[in-house]
């Protein structure tokens, strides 16, 4: 007796796009059944490929043919059975030991012969030819599109998938946050948790509808696409898509990564001048702790002192603590000597606008420069084509070898860029040191302690000390410019011109002269961009 299985099976991929539904699949073989009064004992369904092997309801049908629970197949087509060897070759193994008799189909007459056999080998061999020549043209379809710098993929977060030009565009919503959380982590005081937080925060979610973990933040923090570059079978490439950061920050970001890893987040302290004094005695950092009373009228007291944190253990320091009442003025007082008159100010201001105009002189040098440099890298990279195709160097040292170079070539890209854009980029350090300067005055009338300590950090570093309760810049009489930390001297000698024209000011009144001096001393005069 003929007892047929039924077996309807359609999936995602494109080498089912033109395959009949499973439903009119199912609508024509039962038609077919009843038309042929074939006796179908089951209907099975299979959403999966058949590309490989392993498909679980097809495996179970054979083992029920196995078993003779059936003899027969009813299937649309034999490529609904199978399109790769192993799925092909079973069901002919099962023909030949008589456990399966029958295959009917629909578009496809088949007879249990040898030549029927045959016939069905040859249908299972065009199936799985049709299949790896779609492969093919599939993967050098995206190996042009590679070429042609765009990325063959879902975009990631911070860029949408455009349907219409077939390309990726900037997502206008959540770009700002991309940008803000590379800011954020390159900073260096962020963890990948806090980063994570921040996009939750933000209501950002993954391309799966999840909330975004320390994994997926350090994929995107890792990612070459947000400053223009993509990584296709582990090769970098050029990319056509809009960079939503720049190298520069990208490089920055995997340092931190590199050195940093995973920070712990930093509290703010409770008083305001922690961290920027040292003790003279022992050098050690200055510490504060606060003191309460409550007298028995019920009145609170409390007072806050500055002392040696005393951890040098082989030292027994001597120095006595200070209350922060007694500190302050000291700290307002020296910090006064470095105010910036309004005057001054616009004296700076002018001479900045005057050395603007010969800067831009000299910058068409560095232009030309960068342009040959970047000149070379591209024959580097077409010689380093060549001896690949030549077979005369491995792959992994090919892709290595490229990797460097679009990496350098990138970092020069932008130099040129932000030289052409803004040549004079030299002057933002020089303008961001006179607006700190002459807020100083209003930093010391508003008793703004956060911002006094942010200047007085930015002008000696950690090289404040307290001695017998005096603030002080020479610990044990030595001179301030050898007791200043490794790069900080000629930002403090900057510091200490203005100072000095203070002082002549107070001593000669207002003259331009000394403006003039000022800026002819060492340290005034603006960095050169080259």
């Amino acid at each position: 007796m003929e007892k047929y299985i039924l077996y309807a099976r359609k999936s995602t991929d494109t080498e089912d796009k033109q395959v009949l539904s499973i439903d009119a699949q199912l609508a024509e073989l039962r038609k077919f059944a009843r038309d042929n009064k074939l006796v179908v004992i089951d209907e099975l369904i299979e959403k999966r490929t058949a590309k490989m092997p392993g498909r679980p309801i097809f495996n179970s049908m054979i083992k029920r043919i196995e078993n003779n629970e059936a003899n027969g197949i009813l299937a649309w087509h034999p490529d609904r059975l199978a399109r790769n060897s192993i799925d092909g070759g079973q069901i002919i193994y099962l023909l030949d030991q008589t456990s399966l008799n029958y295959l009917r189909f629909p578009v496809f007459q088949f007879e249990n012969t040898s030549q029927g056999k045959f016939m069905l080998s040859i249908m299972f061999g065009q199936s799985k030819y049709y299949v790896d020549n779609l492969s093919e043209n599939t993967k050098r379809g995206l190996r042009a599109r590679v070429r042609n710098g765009d990325f063959p993929s879902q975009a990631p977060f911070g860029y949408l998938n455009d349907s219409r030009t077939k390309t990726i565009v900037v997502d206008k919503q959540y770009s700002p946050l991309v940008k803000e959380l590379f800011d954020i982590y390159a900073r260096g005081d962020r963890t990948m948790t806090d980063i994570a937080d921040f996009l939750r925060k933000n209501g950002a979610i993954t391309s799966g509808g999840k909330l975004f973990k320390d994994d997926k933040v350090k994929s995107i923090l890792q990612n070459p696409f947000y400053y223009g570059h993509f990584l296709y079978n582990g090769e970098l490439h050029e990319g056509r898509h809009t960079p939503i950061i720049s190298k520069a920050l990208y490089d920055k970001v995997q340092q931190v990564i590199e050195t940093r890893g995973h920070t712990q987040k930093q509290t703010k302290p409770t008083t305001p001048f922690l961290g920027l004094l040292r003790c003279a005695g022992c050098g050690m950092g200055i510490t504060s702790e606060t003191k309460t009373k409550t007298q028995k009228n019920g009145n609170f007291h409390s007072w806050t002192y500055y002392r040696c944190s005393r951890k040098k253990r082989a030292v027994k320091c001597i120095e006595p603590p200070i209350r922060e009442k007694d500190l302050l003025p000291q700290l307002s007082e020296l910090l006064g000597e470095y105010e910036m008159a309004d005057k001054v100010f616009s004296f700076m201001t002018d001479k900045m606008a005057q050395d603007k105009q010969v800067e831009s002189v000299g910058n068409i040098s560095v232009l030309d420069d960068l342009r040959t440099q970047i000149a070379k890298l591209n024959a580097k990279q077409k010689i380093l084509l060549d001896s690949y195709l030549d077979q005369d160097i491995d792959r992994q040292t090919f892709l290595t070898k490229k990797s460097e170079i679009l990496s350098e070539k990138k970092s020069l890209e932008e130099s040129l860029a932000n030289l052409q854009t803004n040549q004079f980029v030299w002057l933002e350090p020089m303008r961001s040191w006179l607006e700190i300067a002459k807020s100083i005055c209003y930093l010391r009338e508003n008793d703004d302690l956060d911002g006094q300590k942010d200047v007085l950090s930015e002008i000696f570093g950690l090289n404040l000390f307290l001695s017998n309760k005096t603030l002080t810049q020479t610990p044990n009489g030595a001179s301030p410019k050898t007791t200043f930390r490794k790069g900080a001297e000629s930002g403090f000698c900057l510091w200490q011109e203005l100072k000095i024209l203070n002082q002549k000011i107070a001593r000669k009144g207002e003259d331009l002269d000394f403006y003039s001096e000022m800026v002819r001393m060492r340290g005034l005069e603006p960095p050169c961009y080259k």
